[in-house]
């Protein structure tokens, strides 16, 4: 373990280098090659790759498992570095923000020790940490991967018998709202781990991933059968489930997307780059039953390669994400009309209310671009509490602090539309619509069937019925077209597509500064 120019080291000096260096990868030959083995990075190389320049300072780096009593201090010190678990605070995304903005800490389990088991030693660690993070307010990135509790820290045995009493979960549930919480995870997450995992904002996995509340062990105990671990909770799951927010390849790109998560909460950057505008007049098409990737839309209108997705399997009926436009940071919520028309059903309403309250929460204005018939109806979607579920979108987006921006990209009928405006065409800073933009009490067909039943049903010959049919839509298309809208102050404005930006930063510029301050605690009976 000797290094070149530590012989002229007094000898105390000497020890503690040497000590420090056991924990590294240069010196875990065999644990690294596992790790590559698998497709994997060991936790210290995802750490360094985290913060800029691999730079941190190490809490608790000279702890090991507490297992005196069992295995010889030189053999904890080789096989049990820093207890399994790697804690630190540096820098992230330095070279565009402040160092006040840039400091994040990092807790990463460590998978190469004890399988990245949450011990005696570093529960108090990460409880040190937590009081430190939830004092100083400093932004918290959790690598969770690891197999929940540790049973063999026979040394914990005369100090505690379950330690149901230990301060962990709470303290880390604790910074919910407090200050950004971001999960990663690569390989298995389960019991203790996943239990942190589940409170962080957003959950960053690679399809290596595999996330449960119990693992194999807690499973079998539990008389529940035997699984592999690759059998529970795998990424296919957890992706359609709403679990994991963002899926990507590997550790690499975990990494790299965490990162780029955590830029749209350290504030604006001065370089950006954005598309030609005037693409967003051609990407909604004249003919009004005609589908189209509101992606397309979001990216075009977004700085280039700012917009982050989030949740793309679950609710897809709404795309939520964040984007930057000038450099300043937004979240995004999009009615995706490729599915149910757009129709809102439950989980792309809670979907919907999480990116609401994040942005809320952290101080992001939030941009929603609309093109909905509404709630969807009918006695299956009842069957998944529907009533409940999109509800939260009215009271959530009724305590909503940050500015919002209403965008109606084309439909905007009934409550769907009214809840995808933060309750209300006129409670959002500004309600506006492209010229396509088409509104109503309900969509229009619908409108007319109920509406005028009565005189359908006297219309004896089917094809003059169709045309009297066909002929009140089209009243009630151009009764409810955006520059009619508009000229009865139901919406602010029809705009130019290509005026998009400039008016969401024209907006922006003219809301308190306060409005966009980040530590907002939405206080609400939430509907579910």
């Amino acid at each position: 373990m000797m290094k070149d120019g530590m012989e002229d080291l007094r000898a105390d000096l000497k020890a503690v280098i040497e000590r420090h260096s056991y924990g590294l990868d240069e010196n875990r030959p065999e644990a690294v090659e596992k790790r590559r083995e698998k497709n994997q990075r060991t936790a210290r190389a995802n750490v360094a790759d985290f913060f800029d320049r691999g730079e941190f300072i190490e809490y608790g780096a000279l702890a090991v498992a507490a297992q005196r009593g069992r295995r010889s201090i030189e053999e904890l010190i080789r096989r049990t570095p820093a207890d399994g678990l790697i804690a630190g605070i540096g820098s992230v995304n330095g070279d565009f923000f402040p160092p006040e903005k840039s400091r994040c800490m990092v807790l990463a389990y460590d998978y190469t020790v004890l399988a990245g088991t949450q011990g005696f030693f570093n529960h108090k660690k990460m409880d040190r940490m937590l009081k430190v993070a939830y004092e100083q307010k400093i932004p918290l990135v959790l690598f969770a991967e690891g197999g929940g509790g540790r049973p063999g820290d026979v040394d914990a045995i005369g100090v505690m018998i379950a330690g149901l009493d230990l301060s962990t979960f709470y303290s880390f549930a604790r910074l919910s709202g407090h200050v950004p919480l971001v999960g990663l995870v690569s390989g298995p997450c389960f019991a203790g781990n996943a239990a942190l995992l589940g409170c962080c904002d957003v959950i960053i996995a690679a399809k290596n991933a595999n996330i449960g509340m119990g693992g194999p062990v807690m499973i079998e105990g539990g008389g529940l059968g035997t699984f592999r671990p690759e059998e529970i909770g795998p990424i296919d799951v957890q992706t359609a489930n709403g679990v994991v927010d963002i899926e990507v390849a590997d550790d690499v790109e975990m990494v790299a997307v965490a990162r780029k998560y955590i830029s749209y909460f350290q504030g604006s950057i001065s370089k950006w780059e954005a598309g030609d505008q005037k693409i967003l007049r051609k990407l909604i098409p004249e003919n009004r039953r005609r589908v189209y990737d509101v992606r397309a839309v979001i990216r075009a209108l977004a700085d280039v390669d700012s917009f982050l997705e989030i949740r793309p399997k679950f609710g897809p009926g709404i795309v939520t994400g964040l984007i930057r436009i000038e450099g300043r940071p937004f979240g995004v919520i999009a009615n995706d009309c490729r599915h149910m028309g757009g129709a809102i059903e439950a989980e792309a309403a809670d979907k919907a209310v999480r990116l609401m309250r994040i942005c809320d929460i952290h101080g992001l204005p939030i941009l929603s671009l609309i093109d909905t018939p509404g709630f969807m109806v009918g006695p299956e979607i009842e069957k998944r509490a529907q009533v409940r579920h999109v509800c939260r979108m009215f009271v959530v987006g009724s305590h909503v602090t940050v500015p919002y921006f209403s965008v109606v990209l084309r439909r905007g009928y009934g409550l769907g539309a009214m809840a995808m405006a933060a309750g209300g065409f006129h409670e959002s800073f500004f309600t506006v619509a492209w010229p396509t933009g088409e509104f109503g009490a309900m969509g229009l067909e619908g409108a007319v069937k109920a509406g005028f039943r009565r005189e359908l049903e006297a219309i004896a010959d089917p094809q003059e019925r169709q045309a009297f049919y066909e002929k009140m839509v089209a009243e009630l298309y151009e009764r409810g077209r955006a520059m009619n809208m508009a000229s009865y102050l139901e919406i602010d404005a029809v705009i130019d597509p290509a005026e998009t930006r400039k008016w969401l930063i024209k907006g922006l510029d003219s809301v308190p500064p306060d409005k966009l301050r980040p530590g907002r605690r939405p206080v609400f009976v939430d509907p579910w």
